[in-house]
């Protein structure tokens, strides 16, 4: 994934990434902005820009039908690893092992996540 575009996506644009991200299926724009005013009370013109700037940076798709529909270019996926990656550099020099660290410290992870783990870290002999 082009870091740069991850990097240009705001909280706001996250929000509607993640609804087209969790659809099945590309979505009308009435769609998309009846979910997002009944979950974040944003107003249509709001949701209208964010799509449109979206669509202008290349992570949204979208399609003439009868109506315009929308779909994420970028997957979750692919999102979440650039902004894991963006954190672990930012935050922790680059070092996943801090980041680990500061979370068993931090309380926020539980005994199961942390049983959890040790079992994905376990080397077959």
């Amino acid at each position: 994934m082009n870091s740069d575009l991850a990097e240009k996506i705001s909280g706001s644009e996250l929000e509607v990434m993640k609804l087209l991200w969790h659809s099945e299926n590309a979505l009308p724009i009435t769609e998309i902005r009846e979910n997002l005013q009944r979950t974040r009370g944003w107003e249509p013109a709001t949701i209208k820009t964010l799509v449109s700037r979206l669509v202008g940076k290349g992570a949204v798709l979208q399609e003439k039908r009868n109506v315009y529909y929308y779909s994420a270019l970028i997957s979750e996926r692919e999102y979440n690893t650039w902004a894991t990656e963006d954190l672990i550099t930012r935050l922790y020099n680059g070092s996943a092992r801090d980041l680990v660290a500061a979370l068993v410290h931090s309380d926020g992870l539980t005994k199961e996540d942390l049983e959890e783990l040790q079992h994905m870290f376990r080397v077959e002999e």
